[in-house]
């Protein structure tokens, strides 16, 4: 569910699948049938174009690779969050291991990369893999909890094509209950640095039942205020650390897209449901270099094989398919 708002025009991929023409969103990690003809690559695009084309589940393009997939090269994290995803017993790979997945990744014929982590502004070599993976076509973002994005922002601006920056809450109370204090302050401090140096930039916030009420419509009021590009709300997944709150604070499908169903026309900035539905066969790349897909429905993630080449990325009907 989003909302128009002015248009921009900022940087996509595109590819031709057969009979289909499709678009990968690095912003809000959406996939779109295009409307036009396109080249092949990193394209610029309007984004209220775009966004006005279809959305289509990854699933239902007949691909042999991912169209997009989540990298988190890293487990180490300055915050602490209790609904992490990442398994922290997950082992973190040597750097020229890292290279050597940027390179793979960059080779694949995936039209997207979001790096996440853990915390990925954490790694000194974060602008060196995106050039990596830009250089062969793929579209890139970083998913950040954004404290420290203030002193790394000049250098994503040249190189990252969005920025999504996790919050728990529209003020520092609520997030920093989940964060940690002063993660609030630093984070919005971050969206500001992003947004000044004309990163695209949106907000994400987990929908957790003790908060989601009283949180999702402040929260599109001060993406707006802060100039992001728009607001997902994720539905909480419970997977890696995140497990162990999933009865306490896990919404239905059902009542997350009842709660947010106002907000898909009334909204100051686009506004993004992502559901457990939506999630499920997604490809995740976790730290120890191995291939990762969530089960259907998005109840749980399996470890598939080690990623030693691109075939590794294939998508077999034993994976399923995102």
């Amino acid at each position: 569910m989003t909302r128009r708002r002015t248009a921009t025009t900022r940087t996509f991929t595109a590819r031709t699948h057969g009979s289909e023409r499709v678009v990968h969103d690095p912003l809000t990690g959406l996939t779109h049938r295009a409307g036009i003809e396109l080249v092949s690559g990193r394209v610029r695009l309007s984004d209220a174009d775009v966004a006005s084309w279809p959305e289509v589940h990854p699933a239902a393009v007949h691909v042999n690779e991912p169209i997009s997939v989540c990298w988190s090269p890293l487990v180490r994290c300055n915050l602490a969050c209790p609904h992490c995803l990442d398994d922290k017993a997950v082992s973190e790979l040597a750097r020229p291991d890292r290279h050597r997945i940027a390179h793979l990744l960059a080779e694949s014929a995936i039209l997207g990369v979001d790096i996440s982590g853990g915390e990925p502004l954490l790694l000194r070599e974060l602008p060196e893999l995106i050039d990596v993976l830009v250089a062969g076509g793929c579209a890139v973002s970083v998913t950040t909890n954004g404290t420290h994005l203030v002193r790394r922002a000049e250098a994503l601006a040249s190189r990252v094509d969005a920025v999504r920056v996790s919050l728990d809450g529209p003020d520092a109370e609520r997030h920093d209950h989940w964060r940690g204090t002063g993660s609030f302050e630093r984070a919005i401090a971050g969206i500001r640095a992003a947004v000044a140096h004309g990163i695209p930039t949106q907000i994400q916030t987990v929908l957790l039942r003790s908060t989601a009420r009283a949180s999702v419509r402040p929260m599109t009021e001060l993406a707006a205020a802060l100039g992001a590009h728009g607001v997902t709300f994720l539905q909480m997944l419970p997977i890696g650390e995140g497990a162990a709150l999933a009865d306490a604070e896990q919404l239905t499908d059902d009542e997350a897209t009842d709660l947010l169903a106002e907000l898909s026309t009334t909204a100051a900035v686009p506004v993004r449901l992502r559901t457990r539905e939506a999630a499920g066969g997604f490809t995740v790349i976790r730290a120890d270099g191995q291939v990762w897909r969530n089960q259907p429905g998005s109840h749980a993630i399996s470890s598939l094989r080690p990623l030693l080449g691109v075939n590794d990325l294939a998508l077999t009907a034993r994976d399923g398919s995102a």
